[in-house]
C-alpha cells in the first residue's frame, strides 16, 4: 500500500451473507482526501462502509483488502477491537447513551478503549467538544440537544481515539437541509487535519453543494464520478 493511501481495495467483491452486493471494486483513499460514497438506498454504501470496519468478511483470497496498517483479508477477531480504534465511526441514527450527558457518553468511550488517566480524559473530551463546536454542551443530556448537535456529538465521539479515518453513514439522514451542510463542513475540516474521511450519502444536493471527490454505487460496481456530471437530482 502507498505510503499515501490509507484504504487500499482492489478487486473486492462485498457479501452479505450469500447475497453479492458490490463486485470487482477498486477504491484507494489517501491521507487528509474527503469522498462522498453514493447511490440509492440499497445500492451498497452501508455494506462497503461495514467491510471497511470489519464487520462483514472478505471472501476473495485474489484480493487486496487494506485500511490503516490492517489486511482485512487476515484480520483475526480479537484485532477487530484495535482497527476500530483507528477509524472513527458515524452513523445516521447517532447511538447515543440517552441516560447520561455528553460528557458522560464521551468518558464510557474512553474508559472502554483503556484510557485510565482522569485529568488526560478530561482533556480528550473538552478538546474533541471544541472541535465540534460544543464546547459548553458537555453537561447536557442528549434530549436536551438539537439534531444536529447530537450528530456532532458523534462525530465527537468518532474524534476521540485520534483515528487515522472517518467513516460516516449517511451521518446527514435525519437532518434538516441547513444542518446537513454544517455537518459536511465539520467533516470536511477534520479531512483537513490530515485524517481521511468517507462520507456515504445519497442526498445529492449535498453532494452537489460541496464539491469532492465521487465514488459512486450502481448496479453491483464501485463508479469513480467527476462532479461536472454529477448535477442529478436527488436519489430516493
Amino acid at each position: 500500500m502507498s505510503l499515501d493511501n490509507i484504504i487500499n481495495l482492489s478487486k473486492v467483491s462485498v457479501f452479505q451473507g450469500d447475497n453479492l452486493v458490490l463486485t470487482n471494486i477498486d477504491l484507494q483513499v489517501s491521507k487528509g482526501e474527503f469522498v462522498f460514497l453514493t447511490g440509492k438506498t440499497a445500492s451498497g454504501k452501508s455494506s462497503l462502509l461495514k467491510l471497511l470496519y470489519a464487520d462483514l468478511p472478505i471472501n476473495d483470497e485474489e484480493c487486496t483488502a487494506e485500511i490503516t496498517s490492517f489486511n482485512l483479508k487476515e484480520i483475526r477477531k480479537k484485532e477487530i477491537p484495535y482497527l476500530r480504534r483507528k477509524l472513527g465511526i458515524v452513523f445516521q441514527d447517532f447511538q447515543i447513551l440517552p441516560d447520561r450527558t455528553v460528557n458522560d457518553n464521551l468518558l464510557f468511550v474512553l474508559k472502554s478503549t483503556g484510557w485510565k488517566d482522569k485529568n488526560k480524559i478530561q482533556e480528550r473530551i473538552q478538546d474533541v467538544l471544541r472541535k465540534v463546536d460544543l464546547g459548553t454542551k458537555g453537561f447536557k443530556m442528549p434530549n436536551q440537544l438539537s439534531g444536529g448537535e447530537q450528530q456532532r456529538v458523534v462525530i465527537a465521539r468518532a474524534l476521540l481515539n485520534d483515528p487515522d479515518i472517518i467513516l460516516a453513514d449517511e451521518p446527514t439522514g435525519n437532518l434538516d437541509p441547513d444542518t446537513s451542510e454544517e455537518i459536511v463542513k465539520v467533516l470536511q475540516d477534520i479531512s483537513k487535519t490530515g485524517r481521511a474521511v468517507v462520507m456515504a450519502t445519497h442526498d445529492m444536493l449535498i453532494v452537489n453543494k460541496f464539491p469532492s471527490r465521487i465514488v459512486h454505487c450502481e448496479n453491483g460496481k464501485l463508479i469513480e464520478k467527476s462532479q461536472e456530471v454529477n448535477n442529478m437530482p436527488p436519489s430516493l
